[in-house]
């Protein structure tokens, strides 16, 4: 029989687990961090599925010093202290891994490794297959024959097995006995383990070959020569003393009992209480086959009325001051429980069919000002879909559906006598993603009137990080869990049905119960936005927009095939030329676009750089910025980089837009996501526009695709000069910059001048460079080493740059330190429109975590005031077409530019009217002058 044991290192599988999705945190209902819960109960699944161990334990350190501290009280005393999220998500994990009916094995005085180290042994001894599931490095003095190091991949890595020959190649020793000693002879800086300073990796590999043990090395130092014999001998009692730290114990006081540790059936009680409390929905259906309830949170506080949901009736939430409301609090106070559904919940869905019955419901609506309305569809894609019917509600728990058939003369009939109430300006429409339904009702030639509130707009600005889909922001507010699309179309994949094929009265329950939702929804961000005081931005800024991106999406843009088929060829040509040349220098053929293949060639073969540095997988990093260091050493490196490049461009971009051209249209749709980035930046998907190349001329190239819909037009490209820079003058207040602006300066050569004490006139290209880099690059946290990366110089040369540069613009330097320490205080950042930016780290005593939260305070009110900005003037720009009944379109929007499709005869009207637009959209403070500027052309690229 084969029995496999897997011990698990937990502390460094959390770890890993935590930081993996630190910038994207998954944070509960309560406002608790599971990063950690979360990542780990994916890993310990994936070894459970895919690996089949017979048996398997988790071994934990605990708080008890063990003999190594005694031995050496300073080590492990360089290691930051873990995030509070993650320190208490360990009472958790342990609780998952025992609802797993896994042993946790942990022994004071003792650390993990020890733990693993010993039952490895004793499991290898009863003629078990062992793996050592773990990142450490040090273990590989365990391995032999029956015990290998499994470890994980990262962030998409692969797994890594590691034998005695592994481990052996890896140090470049030739036992595995040798790791300590070349541990003790090196170090190890994450366990503070000295070595002997000055003796690295290779040198201890290179002893180790020559003299076997440390023990050897030592007894030989007066017969090594020069500095490396006096490096010894000072420190040998430091290697002796590390290779002790080193050396993990392998007899400690636990025993392996097979079936202590054999797998068994799961405790699903046990596990669907901590998914529950952890609000794990999705893996808690992955792995129990079951729906969970969101658990209750804390009950609503006395006077504040909530209805059956647990929504709160009565707006009056109470203003918290000192550290601020932050939206967490605001949820808590508005839950109660997350128990319900459409089966436990009293609701009056109503069928609306026939014109009779269609103007009972218009005259039913008609008093009400506020109107929550959902469309249901055969498809998400709005520009390729087919109306199936509208849903409509005014009152909690309380819908009607109207549905629409086939017949597309039929739907349109219906729309026609629906239009008066979509005609009426005093309305206010209120949608979950609003932009869709829009969008779909336009291809029926029908537009709403009345102003608009999209509820995931709202959540948006009350809550920037997360996700933001109906299903769950009904469970994390109302307490509700609605109807899986899944249980009418079924899940997705090839078999997925649509809603055309679903029963009506199933559609009917599903589609009012949206609409019901949503409302309900509105009513507890209402008091959410003011409370948090991002009323203004969700009104100014996000709600008005929505209108704007839903004409622009309707539009689209023309691509042109034939220059795209062209260059195509044209790419495809030139890479196959590259790569001959790649060969030529290379000397021998190989599979180019394969990492490991070419790491091999570039560090084995032509030894470009014998310090090249290997991935977490074991094979050499061959990425742009390794290869960009090796450029000036041979020229089979730009052969390499030009045929990656040819190569993206050719199948992400040429080769692929083509194929996203609308059948009824001839021309591309991008979607574009409001609700996405935190930082209040639009982005783009299906094609996505913000990653359109620019930097190269190649990538510029494929601007020419995007052409003007016929010769009677034009295209019109407009955007802002240097905008962020502009926003850090003016919110910084530093003088020297908002002047150079207001002078209308060069921004990176009055820069230069200040930073290297000289006159304007003076200044070199070189240093005009630097001095860009530093402007660009100090707002979003770069430092000495960064900058000199970036620039190819020296570390110390960078320093004194930044130096300088904090000197002589002392108020941006101010702005820094005043930003950081308001958010220290208040939680939160915000731009000038008052968009906030939550940054639940900015206090942690972890340096990593809080460096990560310094730097997004001081850049999101920076970019996030950029995409206030852009936003408030295509919202301008739209309103002041529609009022002079201009003919040209706005169709595109990429960072800080906008692309119109502009009638020629339109073009000198336009022009000052969009320049009037972005310079207006959000006057800066200090007098700091925003300038647009705007370009024409029969293509993107000449118009730019």
């Amino acid at each position: 029989m084969d029995k496999r044991l897997f011990l698990l290192d937990a502390m460094a599988l959390i770890f890993r687990a935590y930081y993996a999705l630190i910038r994207s945190p998954r944070i509960t209902s309560q406002g608790k961090n599971t990063n950690a819960q979360f990542g780990f109960t994916n890993a310990l699944l994936e070894l459970i599925n895919n690996r089949k161990p017979t048996h398997m334990a988790v071994c934990f350190d605990t708080q008890a010093p063990t003999e190594r501290h005694t031995d050496f009280s300073d080590y492990k005393a360089n290691r930051q202290e873990a995030p509070e999220d993650l320190l208490i998500a360990i009472p958790d994990i342990k609780r998952i891994i025992r609802g797993f009916n896994i042993p946790v094995v942990e022994i004071d005085g003792y650390e993990a490794d020890d733990v693993v180290g010993t039952l490895s042994k004793q499991a290898a001894a009863a003629g078990y297959d062992v793996f050592m599931v773990t990142p450490d490095k040090d273990y590989g003095q365990l391995v032999s024959d029956r015990i290998r190091i499994y470890k994980p991949g990262y962030q998409g890595g692969d797994i890594e097995i590691m034998g005695p020959e592994e481990v052996c190649s890896k140090w470049n020793i030739k036992s595995v006995e040798q790791v300590i000693d070349i541990l003790g002879l090196m170090g190890d800086a994450v366990d503070n383990i000295p070595g002997i300073e000055g003796v690295g990796e290779k040198t201890a590999a290179k002893l180790l070959a020559e003299y076997g043990t440390l023990e050897n090395v030592i007894a030989s130092a007066d017969g090594i020569k020069g500095a490396l014999g006096e490096k010894i001998r000072r420190g040998k009692e430091s290697a002796i003393m590390s290779k002790k730290l080193a050396t993990i114990i392998t007899n400690v006081p636990v025993e392996f009992h097979e079936e202590d540790f054999r797998l068994k059936d799961w405790n699903r009680d046990a596990l669907r209480d901590v998914f529950t409390e952890l609000e794990f929905r999705t893996a808690a259906k992955r792995i129990l086959g079951e729906e969970i309830l969101t658990p209750g949170a804390q009950q609503a506080p006395k006077g504040v009325q909530t209805d059956l949901f647990g929504n709160v009736t009565d707006t009056t939430l109470p203003v918290k001051s000192g550290n601020g409301f932050s939206p967490e609090e605001a949820v808590s106070e508005a839950v109660i429980t997350v128990d319900r559904n459409i089966n436990n919940t009293p609701h009056r869905y109503e069928l609306v069919q026939g014109e009779d019955a269609i103007a009972a419901l218009m005259k039913k609506l008609e008093p009400f000002e506020e109107i929550s309305f959902d469309t249901e569809t055969t498809s998400i894609d709005a520009n390729d879909a087919e109306l199936v019917g509208l849903s409509f509600s005014v009152a909690p728990h309380e819908g009607y559906f109207i549905p629409t058939p086939p017949d597309q003369d039929a739907t349109r009939k219906i729309l026609t006598q629906l239009g008066p109430l979509f005609a009426d300006k005093s309305k206010t429409w209120i949608g979950q993603n609003v932009k869709y339904d829009l969008l779909i009702l336009k291809w029926y030639g029908v537009e709403l009137a009345g102003n608009l509130f999209d509820t995931m707009l709202a959540h948006y600005v009350i809550e920037p990080d997360g996700k933001r889909s109906m299903d769950l922001l009904s469970a994390k507010y109302l307490g509700y869990e609605p109807v899986p699309i899944e249980d009418l179309i079924g899940k997705k994949g090839k078999n997925q049905g649509n809603m055309r094929d679903v029963e009506v009265e199933k559609v009917k329950e599903y589609a009012a119960e949206d609409a019901d939702i949503t409302l309900q929804l509105k009513h507890s961000f209402t008091p959410q936005l003011k409370n948090l005081n991002v009323q203004k931005v969700f009104e100014k800024v996000e709600n008005p927009l929505v209108k704007v991106l839903t004409d622009m999406e309707f539009e689209g843009v023309k691509v042109d095939t034939n220059f795209l088929l062209d260059y195509s060829k044209e790419l495809e040509r030139d890479a196959k030329a590259a790569e001959e040349r790649v060969y030529e220098h290379a000397g021998v053929r190989f599979n180019l676009s394969s990492p490991k293949q070419l790491g091999e060639v570039l560090f084995e073969k032509l030894k470009l750089d014998p310090k090249a540095k290997k991935t977490k997988t074991g094979q050499y990093a061959t990425g742009e910025d390794v290869l960009a260091k090796l450029a000036m050493q041979n020229p089979i490196v730009d052969d390499i980089l030009a045929y990656r490049e040819l190569t993206k461009l050719k199948s992400t971009y040429v080769d692929a837009l083509p194929l996203m051209i609308n059948r009824k249209t001839g021309r591309v749709h991008t979607s574009y996501a409001q609700a996405v980035a935190v930082t209040g930046r639009l982005s783009s998907n299906n094609p996505n526009l913000q990653n359109i190349p620019v930097r190269t001329e190649r990538g510029r190239e494929i601007r020419k695709a995007f052409v003007p819909r016929d010769q009677n037009h034009t295209i019109l490209s407009a955007d802002y000069s240097q905008i962020e820079l502009r926003i850090v003058a003016a919110i910084s207040s530093d003088e020297k910059m908002c002047e150079a602006f207001r002078l209308g300066k060069d921004i990176h050569t009055a820069t230069a001048a200040q930073v290297y004490g000289i006159e304007e006139s003076e200044v070199t290209k070189d240093q005009r460079r630097k001095a860009k880099s530093v402007n660009f690059g100090i707002i979003y946290g770069q430092g000495a080493f960064g900058l000199a990366d970036n620039l190819g110089i020296s570390r110390t040369e960078a320093k004194q740059i930044i130096d300088n540069y904090k000197k002589e613009f002392n108020g941006i330097t101010r702005y820094m330190d005043d930003t950081v320490s308001f958010a220290k205080e208040h939680g939160y950042v915000q731009t000038l429109m008052g968009r906030k930016r939550w940054l639940r780290d900015i206090n942690s005593s972890n340096f990593t975590v809080r460096g990560f939260a310094e730097r997004n305070a001081i850049n999101s009110p920076i970019q996030g005031t950029a995409a206030d900005m852009i936003k408030l003037a295509m919202t301008a720009m739209h309103e002041v077409m529609k009022k002079e009944k201009l003919k040209s379109r706005m169709i595109l929007q990429v960072h800080d530019e906008l692309l119109f499709d502009a009638v020629n005869e339109e073009v000198e009207i336009l022009k000052p009217l969009i320049i009037e637009s972005m310079q207006n959209a959000l006057p800066l403070p200090n007098n700091v002058p925003v300038i647009a500027e705007v370009g024409q052309g029969l293509n993107w690229l000449e118009a730019h």
